[in-house]
């Protein structure tokens, strides 16, 4: 059973008239007073078939390529709904073939790219075409997707020390030039951290922790609610001794030397962060949206040449096949399949394959070597889906 959050495409030999096909599918789908689908022409080129074997080997890779390409195309939307907060209104805004809404690019005159996917090449070819320029999209995916993510964790980074406890937040703006004394050649002031469960403790160990700590120079700096800063003179020669001491205590030493331009700097380095930031957040929501643009047409055409190599595996010469857009109101997919079922019984004595999808070779050898293709459900026409984007 396809599924009822897809568009799906169908082929079919081409007996007749394409246009009278499609109005005759049209006046038992689309114009009853409950339409169970939208419809459209869906040209499929006269490829070049080459040989039996090539056809098989196509219709192995092209399915495991369909997932890759389908799973670039939901990165690519992922990251655009990421961009935009979920925000539905906006991802619609942004998830565009052609700059126009996806159903237009499939319901509205849809043709092979001629200009781009010659139909001149050989199905090998032109799968190689398309796995290139959809494998191209996916690196450059990754590399922008990447920068964006550092830019933004460095710049998260900044603003929880700015927004932290005072246990990890910058001190720049907290504490004065008079708290800490003035250069000397033997002592220092540090910076600590108390938890405000241990304030008392600090009190009567802080002189204690090691030799050479200047008594009754713990002064009382900031506080918050779970830390409260004090200033401690110690003499440089115990530095490395008292951290660890502090440590020992759950006293948390912070790495902080007082500079009147830390400020400014640290300042300047945010702002730098956040315009980093801004660009490339800006420069990855237009590449997005190129880029799904780009590779939703890839993989429409991945799937066309999907039905062409089926289709000749199913029916056989001459490949002149006619396909249609069907997309399906989702309350209706059952009726809409079962009238496409009604509609094409009849190619059931053309097809290749038996009841049970497993193919109906006409020599022994045939089916020795194939005798495990094409094993999925199956109907009388050939029936390949585009999922839908969910905003």
């Amino acid at each position: 059973m396809p599924s009822d959050q897809s568009t799906w495409l169908v082929a079919i030999p081409l007996d007749g008239d394409a246009e009278g096909i499609l109005q005759e599918l049209s006046s038992k789908l689309g114009t009853s007073s409950r339409p169970s689908a939208d419809l459209a022409p869906l040209p499929i080129p006269s490829f070049k078939t080459g040989t039996l074997d090539s056809l098989v080997a196509l219709s192995e890779d092209l399915p495991k390529q369909d997932a890759s390409f389908t799973a670039t195309v939901a990165k690519t939307v992922d990251t655009l709904r990421n961009l935009l907060n979920n925000d539905p209104a906006k991802l619609a805004q942004h998830v565009l073939v052609n700059e126009k809404p996806v159903d237009n690019y499939l319901l509205n005159d849809w043709r092979w790219n001629e200009g781009r996917y010659g139909t001149q090449k050989s199905l090998r070819e032109m799968l190689d075409v398309l796995m290139k320029e959809m494998t191209s999209i996916d690196n450059v995916m990754k590399a922008k997707l990447q920068s964006y993510n550092l830019a933004k964790g460095s710049l998260q980074q900044m603003q929880r020390k700015k927004t932290g406890n005072l246990s990890v937040k910058s001190l720049a703006d907290i504490v004065q030039k008079e708290q800490f004394i003035e250069e000397s050649e033997y002592m220092e002031t540090i910076l600590v951290a108390v938890p405000n469960l241990l304030v008392k403790d600090w009190n009567t160990k802080y002189e204690r922790l090691t030799n050479f700590i200047v008594p009754r120079s713990s002064q009382k700096i900031a506080a918050d609610d779970e830390y409260t800063l004090f200033g401690v003179v110690i003499f440089k020669r115990v530095h490395d001794e008292f951290i660890q001491k502090c440590r020992e205590n759950k006293f948390i030493v912070r790495d902080f030397v007082f500079s009147e331009d830390l400020l400014e700097k640290q300042r300047e380095e945010l702002a730098a962060a956040d315009t980093t930031e801004k660009e490339l957040w800006t420069e990855l929501l237009q590449i997005s949206r190129t880029n799904f643009s780009e590779s939703f047409q890839i993989l429409v055409h991945l799937k066309v040449l999907h039905l062409f190599v089926e289709s000749v595996l199913r029916y056989g010469l001459p490949a002149n096949y006619s396909g249609v857009v069907v997309k399906p109101e989702p309350k209706a997919t059952k009726r809409a399949l079962a009238t496409l079922q009604t509609q094409f019984a009849y190619l059931g004595r053309r097809s290749n394959t038996g009841a049970k999808g497993k193919p109906q070779p006409t020599n022994e050898e045939v089916a020795g070597e194939y005798q495990s293709l094409l094993e999925q459900e199956f109907f009388d026409f050939v029936l390949a889906e585009v999922p839908w984007i969910q905003f």
